[in-house]
């Protein structure tokens, strides 16, 4: 290959790739190494006085931010929850929703529905209908599961929150699962059949192998929606009652924004993606050790 032809070949991968690149650069690769800077210091976000302080922030979170450790360790027991809820039921609703009947499309397009609501709002419209539906629902009926103090007492607001996470994600995580078991032959089924396998032989030993691609991708974004969980948070409790629903996500912004530390709160942020990441890369090489080829 000639010299021009090299030189024609790196430009037009630099015209391709160039504005790709250099806006993830200005967008996340130069904030994250500003934030890897400004979680060494103690700063307020606005004067221009920047204190390095090294590693004190990193010790005050471990040792000192009983605050911190509450969130995570509410946000832990959410995100196992929400997870395995939210999967479960987008992959019923798939189970179901991929039988024949006529309404099936219809169906498919109301169970997605909440995923189109934004998080803030959604929050808004189910802290109505906790607070002054289930309410009116509970005086006219004297049931007492819709009488309960839903977003004002510890344990029904951390499942109220879940409640909504779920409802809102198990839609989307449906179309997913449909989508993989569309693409399940069907000769497989059949020669099952013949085998004498059951339902239950027929889903367990050739519908979850066969669609554990989708199991990889749903269980990866419902990882990811669960640990950086804020909206809901913030329009359902505001962390309360007394910061006992607090996220992670909440607690930094907190931290960072109405407490005016960005540098403690850089600090718990790089500290929270450190260990999402780890979860997510040890999710990742379980399920794919799993995947089988069709």
């Amino acid at each position: 290959m000639s010299a021009r032809s090299k030189k024609h070949d790196w430009l037009q991968q630099w015209v391709f790739v160039g504005p790709a690149l250099l806006f993830f650069t200005l967008i996340v690769a130069v904030p994250f190494i500003m934030s890897l800077y400004y979680s060494l210091t103690e700063w307020n976000g606005v004067s221009n006085g920047v204190k390095f302080i090294g590693l004190d922030n990193f010790k005050r979170i471990l040792f000192d931010d009983a605050d911190f450790r509450n969130a995570f360790w509410f946000t832990i027991r959410f995100s196992v929850a929400m997870i395995i809820l939210t999967n479960a039921v987008g992959f019923i609703l798939a189970l179901l929703l991929t039988q024949a009947f006529k309404t099936r499309n219809i169906l498919r397009t109301v169970f997605f529905m909440p995923n189109v609501i934004g998080g803030l709002l959604l929050g808004f419209i189910w802290q109505f209908i906790f607070v002054k539906g289930f309410a009116s629902i509970g005086e006219m009926t004297g049931w007492s599961f819709f009488n309960l103090p839903w977003l004002g007492d510890a344990p029904t607001a951390f499942w109220g929150i879940v409640i909504v996470s779920v409802w809102q994600g198990a839609g989307y995580l449906m179309v997913i699962y449909i989508a993989a078991l569309a693409n399940v032959p069907r000769d497989l089924f059949e020669a099952a059949k013949i085998d004498g396998a059951g339902k239950w032989q027929l889903l367990r030993s050739v519908t979850i192998p066969l669609i554990m691609p989708a199991f990889t991708v749903c269980l990866f974004l419902s990882i990811s929606w669960a640990f950086k969980m804020f909206d809901l948070n913030l329009s359902l409790t505001k962390g309360g009652p007394f910061n006992s629903t607090e996220s992670v996500a909440l607690n930094i912004y907190q931290e960072a924004f109405r407490n005016n530390r960005l540098g403690l709160g850089t600090a718990k942020a790089l500290v929270f993606f450190f260990v999402v990441a780890l979860i997510s890369l040890i999710q990742v090489s379980i399920t794919k050790k799993k995947e089988v080829e069709s």
